[in-house]
């Protein structure tokens, strides 16, 4: 009787820790669907704005001057790193954790004057705390707090620097949403603004605009609001990618989950019968 009452404490913590799994795996779901939403909004607006500034940067007759264009040879560096606040996402922070350090140790070995890492999430926030290099701490929780506004303040800050020659390039590492199943460490150059990128994004653009005020004019006004457009984007793909690697981490606990419970309900009731038996054996031989 001990092992039976066991079995159905087992049965009965298992079964709960099923619920929680299914709860989790549905709020994740929710959350991917709503934030998917917003970042597909944000591409075909991301898209547009870039295909302008391809418009106003084919033409060559057209000298383009910004101050985040301007390629250094310095070393002055600084990794934002992208994860999230949370576990029980699957090897969503392992991965691109592990891709930090890959990145920061690359940096080191190209004889770099200084590396800073920005963490924006709880879990890079704590694997940076281990890490031999300046770590800025004003953004480790936008992850939990994520919209416009807090990604501009970021994107701006960056700019800031930059301008001021305070930094020399900035990287950002996060993990890109590929499908439900699959998120791949990437990382992009924020800044500088590499021209000859941009123009190679996509085929050949019509130069025949006629602009007002001035190409210049406009594209020096529209390149800090692309570069804030862009940094909400790099966050919502790497928010879109933790929830899908939670809602797959929680589909796959709660199959595991059912799994155990109904092998420890088939077990529960193979030992209730055979003491039943047992039971029925020993009267027959008593009588």
């Amino acid at each position: 009787m001990a092992a039976l009452r066991e079995i159905k404490e087992r049965i009965g913590s298992v079964g709960s820790t099923l619920k929680t799994t299914t709860a989790m795996k549905m709020v994740a779901s929710a959350k991917l669907h709503r934030i998917q939403g917003v970042s597909q909004g944000l591409q075909v607006y991301e898209q547009s704005l870039s295909q302008t500034m391809r418009v106003l940067c084919a033409d060559t007759s057209v000298q383009l001057h910004s101050p985040y264009m301007e390629q250094r040879s310095g070393g002055k560096v600084i990794v934002v790193a992208l994860s999230s606040d949370t576990s029980l996402c699957g090897a969503f922070n392992s991965q691109i954790i592990k891709a930090v350090e890959t990145k920061l140790a690359q940096l080191e070995q190209s004889g770099v004057e200084s590396v800073q890492v920005w963490p924006v999430g709880e879990k890079m926030a704590l694997a940076a705390k281990k890490w031999k290099c300046g770590v800025c701490w004003d953004f480790r929780n936008i992850s939990s707090q994520l919209n416009e506004k807090s990604a501009a303040a970021i994107a701006q800050r960056l700019m800031d620097l930059f301008e001021a020659g305070e930094v020399d390039k900035v990287y950002v590492l996060y993990n890109h949403f590929h499908s439900m199943g699959k998120q791949v460490p990437s990382q992009r150059v924020f800044l500088p603004f590499n021209l000859s990128e941009e123009m190679g994004a996509q085929g050949t653009v019509d130069e025949d605009v006629i602009c007002e005020p001035s190409k210049g004019e406009i594209f020096t006004a529209l390149l800090p609001y692309l570069l804030r457009c862009r940094m909400y984007a790099l966050l919502l793909n790497s928010s879109t990618a933790e929830f899908a690697a939670r809602t797959v981490a929680m589909q796959t606990a709660s199959d595991n989950a059912q799994d155990l419970l109904d092998e420890l309900k088939l077990g529960y009731n193979k030992q209730r019968q055979q003491a039943i038996t047992d039971e029925l054996a020993d009267i027959a031989q008593s009588e």
